[in-house]
């Protein structure tokens, strides 16, 4: 099971460095590092699980933050309308974008973050991703709002890239230009 120790913090090399793509069709190894993965959000959403093994709730995980330089995410989260969505991908390849963009009002965290990192992070308001399912079976998905977001902040995991990095360091809080605000 992973818990809070087994997610690296920033700073270290993992978080910076392009993963590798996953051999298809994958691994026992690689399916169970995915499962474990999805378990981990699962778990950090049930108030008394994430009390019991101190885990902070996520909503997205990459392997690079488990310290696996691998392209596999997970994903757990509610969208806009209440609906559940839950994905466990390998090779998640965003293939098209809007050019109009969006944001959280709230701001992004990371399970690699310990500390507040205040500001809006632009994100583009609509992508189409291809991957691949824990069985190895392509998938194409079309994806806006609050899962376009959350895709986009996993995927930058995959590259390399912090949250962060997206931020105006002049001034944090200067809303993207036309961009629609998202709230969670």
């Amino acid at each position: 099971m992973i818990t809070m120790e087994d997610i690296v913090r920033e700073g270290h090399p993992a978080l910076r460095e392009p993963a590798s793509e996953v051999p298809l069709p994958p691994s026992a190894e690689d399916n169970d590092t995915l499962k474990q993965m999805l378990d981990y959000l699962q778990n950090s959403q049930d108030p008394e699980l994430a009390e019991k093994y101190g885990l902070r709730p996520g909503i997205g995980l990459a392997a690079p933050q488990i310290n696996v330089k691998k392209r596999m995410i997970a994903i757990h989260t509610m969208d806009e309308q209440g609906k559940q969505h839950t994905y466990a991908l390998y090779n998640p390849k965003i293939i098209s974008h809007s050019v109009e963009k969006s944001y959280l009002t709230s701001g992004e965290g990371c399970l690699s973050v310990d500390r507040s990192v205040p500001g809006f992070v632009p994100r583009n308001a609509r992508i189409r991703v291809k991957a691949a399912d824990i069985d190895g079976n392509p998938v194409e998905l079309r994806l806006k709002g609050l899962l376009s977001i959350v895709f986009q902040h996993e995927i930058d995991h995959l590259n390399g890239v912090m949250f962060y990095d997206h931020i105006n360091e002049e001034e944090p809080f200067a809303q993207p230009e036309q961009a629609t605000p998202v709230e969670r």
